[in-house]
């Protein structure tokens, strides 16, 4: 147990994480030099492109320490390495990670200096009680700010120059030198191999032959494939299929010993079985003094959206493939709505706007389907005027506002780092989103604000807003707070005065007529021409706060006509004009499915 480290690496976004990591395999000759590949640890072909780790991926390295050029550390370490997902959506994951670690190697690039997500971990990490090692990538671009680096390193956690490691994750430079490292700084794990078992589940994924496969981390004690296992929190045994460790590839072992990072294949159907925080052990009915492990929080829905298949008669192949991609995602959750111009679909929960894209992406590759993903909603708290608390996603499930006492929204604490020069331009975006000012932190040439902003408005292209104010330099983070009292109404549109509820939403009032005429605006230009003009209407309750009407198609019904009496033309365009106007008032809208792939997603 002495010679194994535990850790994980804490970065953000694009800042070199899965590079070191796949350095780090290739250091430890983990796998062959003809097997590697780039990214290596990201198993997910949407996580290769979008340079994004997703889904949480362990790996266990052997590596004997070098003492100088001549000699060798006669033992052999066990490296444990979790890498980590670097998107502010999966921060749970990160925090899963984390628990399971005894040390986090803090990652820096050094042309883009400390951001906001990175604060945010590191902090978790500190918390969590993790010995820090800071590192510095990228020092061999042209553009690499070290000294500038260093100081917000200072500034930021207070680590002196001399306790910041320097590498290059791409050219392997200070590579070996960290290895040394980590094994030298990170102690051993916390646990006792005596003691009776205690192993952590931190995260899970499925494989059609051997069910739920749970990561774990064994705590005290030791597991045996051969073994009944159980979890201690839903007391659900376990058939152990498969055991072992992963190198990257599932390797399988007959026993995992205390410290150990690995896998069990539990037979388990349904991912959902499998709580994230249950403890395994090998005893139903546990010692006294053998107590569950402090457990995780359930991940959170953040955003909701509804989801229809882009053809209504596809919708047994939308419903098949959600639960096909529930099985290796365990934070989605979806239960069946209905729409009278869409059909039949499913609203779902999600962490974040990019777990949102993740998920319709999966869909459409992984299963080959098409759908239309409805504008994403936030969780809303209502209390009626007889004192019932209701918590709403739609705003189909919006009661009348006589029936409404006080609404609550959902609040975040956004932390933003970005260019001291682009300050002015980012607090006009954010008192634009309804953000509250709480502080400004200069670290070197930057900033770091603090604001109180309603998560409706961080799901509303917020972020995007601010990329564009800051020239692309600004970074966000967010942690949920408590709930705000909030005056929102319900936004209807109307075509042809028939109410279409996916255009529909949830918006405050102050807003309401601005959002209401720049939607019937972008309808308008979206909308295909019918024989008949159409009213588009933006409506609060019965007051129209915002119209426009879609011209007719025009079609000359007198041009068979040559020369001759006008009264002839006259009569043949009266008799159009009452045609149309019967068809206005019994002819349905029409809406192509692009169309209204684009309509249910507007802004």
């Amino acid at each position: 147990m002495n010679t194994i480290r535990n850790f994980s690496i804490i970065a953000h976004i694009d800042h070199g994480k899965t590079t070191l990591t796949d350095r780090l395999i290739r250091a430890t000759n983990t796998v062959s030099e003809r097997d590697m590949s780039e990214r290596m640890m990201d198993s997910n072909p949407i996580e290769k492109e979008r340079g994004v780790t997703i889904k949480l991926a362990p790996v266990t390295m052997h590596y004997k320490l070098p003492l100088n050029k001549f000699e060798i550390d006669g033992s052999e370490y066990t490296l444990n390495l979790i890498d980590t997902p670097g998107h502010v959506d999966f921060a749970y994951e990160v925090e899963r990670s984390l628990a399971a670690c005894e040390a986090a190697v803090l990652l820096v690039d050094a042309t883009q200096g400390v951001q906001a997500q990175t604060v945010a971990h590191t902090y978790k990490a500190v918390e969590l009680g993790l010995h820090i090692i800071p590192v510095i990538n990228k020092i061999d671009l042209p553009s690499a700010e070290v000294d500038r680096t260093l100081k917000e390193l200072e500034q930021v956690f207070g680590f002196k120059a001399e306790e910041v490691s320097q590498l290059s994750a791409k050219s392997g430079q200070g590579v070996e030198a960290l290895l040394a490292r980590i094994i030298r700084e990170v102690p051993p794990p916390r646990g006792q191999s005596s003691a009776p078992t205690r192993a952590l589940v931190f995260n899970s994924t499925y494989d059609s032959h051997l069910g739920v496969i749970a990561f774990v981390r064994v705590v005290d004690g030791s597991l045996d494939s051969h073994q009944p296992l159980f979890l201690m929190q839903s007391k659900t045994p376990l058939e152990v299929r498969e055991m072992g460790i992963f190198s990257p590839q599932r390797t399988p072992q007959t026993t995992l010993e205390t410290g150990a990072v690995g896998y069990i294949a539990t037979g388990l159907k349904d991912i959902r079985d499998l709580r994230v925080g249950d403890t395994v052990t090998v005893n139903l009915k546990p010692l006294a003094t053998n107590q569950p492990l402090p457990g995780y929080k359930t991940p959170q829905h953040t955003v909701y959206a509804d989801l229809y298949p882009a053809d209504t008669t596809n919708f047994q192949e939308l419903q098949d493939a959600i639960e096909k991609l529930s099985l290796t995602d365990a934070s989605l959750s979806a239960k069946l709505v209905h729409s009278p111009v869409l059909g039949s679909g499913f609203r779902l929960g999600f962490l974040g706007v990019f777990h949102v894209e993740i998920t319709k992406e999966r869909l459409f590759r992984e299963q080959g389907v098409s759908t239309i993903l409805t504008n994403p909603t936030v969780e809303y708290t209502i209390i009626t005027t007889t004192g019932q608390t209701r918590i709403i996603q739609n705003p189909s499930d919006l009661p009348d506002p006589t029936e409404i006492k006080e609404m609550k929204e959902p609040m975040t604490r956004a932390t933003i780092m970005c260019p001291g020069s682009a300050l002015g331009p980012l607090m006009e975006v954010l008192q634009n989103h309804r953000g509250v000012y709480s502080n400004t932190i200069y670290i070197g040439g930057r900033a770091q604000l603090t604001y109180t902003v309603p998560l409706a408005e961080l799901i509303s292209g917020l972020f995007d807003e601010l990329k564009s104010a800051s020239s692309g330099y600004a970074t966000l983070d967010y942690e949920l707070i408590e709930p705000a009292p909030v005056d929102a109404v319900k936004l209807i549109i109307l075509l042809n005065f028939e109410e279409i509820m996916p255009l529909s939403r949830i918006v405050v009032r102050q807003k309401a007529e601005k959002v209401g005429r720049k939607l019937v605006a972008e309808i308008k230009e979206l909308l295909p021409r019918h024989v008949f003009a159409i009213p588009i209407q933006a409506a609060i309750g019965g007051k129209i706060v915002a119209r426009e009407t879609k011209p007719a198609a025009s079609k000359d019904v007198t041009a068979k006509l040559y020369g001759g009496d006008q009264t002839r033309k006259d009569k043949l365009l009266k008799k159009q004009k009452k045609g149309k106007n019967r068809l206005a008032m019994f002819g349905k809208v029409s809406i192509p499915d692009d169309v209204l792939t684009k309509l249910a997603t507007l802004q």
